[in-house]
């Protein structure tokens, strides 16, 4: 496999490439999946967030990568390291969208914990955050796991977020 980011003990993070398009649509185009979301995405949307992400890792050398369950080599969702403005400040945030089928077994705690750890040790970065909306509680819970807490509370791209912050 091509691209491999990082392992975790479960999962294979690689690079995002347009053959992903399907699998990234079950998840970026499901109404449940992106309820939390301003929209889902459609075909052309998607090809264009791929597009970005491609784009991201030229010019950043990280962010949002495939995640692979390591038992059945399948795309269970995604998962990365975003460069994101708030309060006028360029973060880091590590963010994760996983396939509905896969929730509730601990894949995007671990995935985010392998990207911040990526982060840590191998990007030399000391502050992580992870933009959340209030009402998102299983991805409050994945940001808490990993040891982030509520730094504060902003309105950002028109919704109230949740700051989670490493080191506060």
């Amino acid at each position: 496999m091509n691209n491999i980011i990082l392992e975790t003990e479960r999962l294979i993070l690689r690079e995002i490439n347009h053959e992903d398009l399907n699998d990234l649509l079950q998840i970026w185009g499901d109404s449940e999946a992106m309820r939390l979301f301003p929209k889902m995405l459609d075909r052309e949307e998607m090809a264009a967030w791929i597009d970005r992400n491609l784009n991201r890792y030229e010019q950043y050398g990280h962010g949002i990568w495939a995640v692979l369950l390591k038992s059945e080599q399948k795309f269970v969702g995604d998962c990365g390291l975003v460069i994101q403005e708030v309060d006028s400040v360029e973060e880091l945030e590590v963010g994760y969208h996983f396939n509905k089928n896969y929730w509730g077994q601990g894949l995007a705690a671990e995935a985010a914990r392998g990207c911040m750890e990526y982060a840590f040790n191998r990007l030399n970065r000391r502050r992580i955050i992870s933009m959340i909306r209030p009402e998102n509680l299983a991805s409050r819970r994945v940001a808490e796991r990993n040891g982030l807490k509520i730094e504060k509370e902003i309105f950002w791209r028109g919704y109230q977020h949740y700051v989670y912050a490493t080191g506060c």
